[in-house]
């Protein structure tokens, strides 16, 4: 037994690798990710015994919190700060967002599972339709009473769908290549990226101590922005680091499914995949407005409005060159936002007398 998980990881770690060799033979978007992510899942999904190891996964995110905070030179962060009111605007509208998209799951399913007390429905409804959090919402919704498998459930399935389908719509629409603020360093430094690694682990582990969400992307991307922000990078990260980090952040994300996840609620399910493509198309819309009031270039927008995680669409802005470090802007105030408006505002709205 105490060989079999680790087998079990490495199994999984050659599969990803497989398909995202294949991707890379194909030149799709993304090939790290996608790749892994959609072979991983599939085989979870035939009931292959897949696995994640959650340190490698901490390792993939301090790797990106790393890569994504060198590029926050003192230029950018000007910029960042020139579009408050706009990131104001996205986070009002994600909040807006995510509470129809939880009325609309309520109005589709409340009478289809009368089993399910109202009180707990509501809760249920509610946290699964908030954008950003997935985790958070899914102990947020377990204090309210919530079913938690049908939370864990939209939200794991809504970030599968929104991290394949953006960044094929980008691609296939030439919406790439467009970074205007290229990171200020390009060559790694063996000491530079030594030091860049202990400060940035110190970030995270501080981050963990303090009990903060996401400690190992959040720590580490705000060490590397101060460092970056002071005009002292160290060094570039390796790109073969960055993609390590994709392949294992999309195998934790794989595994989350099993043969028994399309067998919950299928009809949840469904609805929770086709709400997500509406909440595409809104997000869509609302990026375009903001390019249009910002000047910024829609398909920065696009990423840092839409209601995928903060790596994922940081890791696609990244890849595409599509103004990485607005979209990290964005993701990271609103799930800030969202963390700490999420609760209060379902005491408020439902738990009032």
């Amino acid at each position: 037994m105490s060989l079999r998980f680790p087998v079990r990881v490495l199994a999984t770690l050659l599969l990803a690798l497989a398909a995202a060799e294949i991707c890379l033979a194909l030149h799709t978007p993304l090939p790290w990710m996608i790749g892994p992510l959609l072979a991983v899942s599939l085989a979870s999904i035939a009931g292959a015994p897949t696995a994640s190891f959650t340190p490698l996964r901490n390792a993939g995110q301090w790797t990106i919190g790393t890569v994504l905070g060198l590029y926050f030179t003192p230029q950018v962060v000007a910029l960042v700060a020139g579009v408050w009111w706009a990131i104001a605007l996205a986070i009002a509208w994600a909040l807006l967002l995510g509470w129809a998209f939880g009325r609309w799951l309520h109005g589709l399913h409340a009478r289809r599972m009368p089993h399910v007390p109202a009180r707990s429905m509501r809760a249920t409804t509610y946290f699964a339709g908030a954008i950003g959090g997935a985790s958070e919402m899914t102990l947020l919704s377990e204090s309210a009473g919530a079913r938690t498998d049908l939370v864990a459930a939209a939200h794991s399935l809504r970030l599968v769908v929104v991290t394949i389908a953006i960044p094929f719509a980008m691609q296939w629409s030439g919406l790439h290549g467009l970074e205007v603020n290229p990171p200020t360093v390009r060559e790694v430094n063996a000491g530079g990226l030594l030091l860049l690694a202990l400060a940035t682990g110190a970030g995270g582990l501080a981050m963990r101590a303090l009990g903060r969400t996401n400690p190992w992307f959040m720590g580490p991307l705000v060490v590397a922005m101060g460092f970056t922000i002071a005009g002292q990078p160290l060094s570039a990260v390796p790109g073969w680091m960055s993609n390590t980090a994709q392949l294992v952040i999309a195998v934790s994300l794989g595994v989350r499914f099993s043969r028994e996840f399309l067998h919950t609620a299928p009809r949840w399910l469904g609805s929770v995949a086709l709400g997500t493509v509406g909440m595409l198309v809104l997000c869509a819309g609302a990026a375009w407005l903001l390019a249009w009031a910002t000047g910024l270039h829609p398909a920065t927008m696009i990423l840092g409005t839409s209601p995928g995680g903060i790596a994922e669409m940081s890791i696609t802005a990244k890849v595409l060159q599509l103004g990485v470090p607005v979209v990290t802007a964005f993701q990271v105030c609103r799930l800030v936002a969202v963390l700490l408006l999420v609760g209060p505002m379902y005491r408020w709205i439902y738990q009032r007398k």
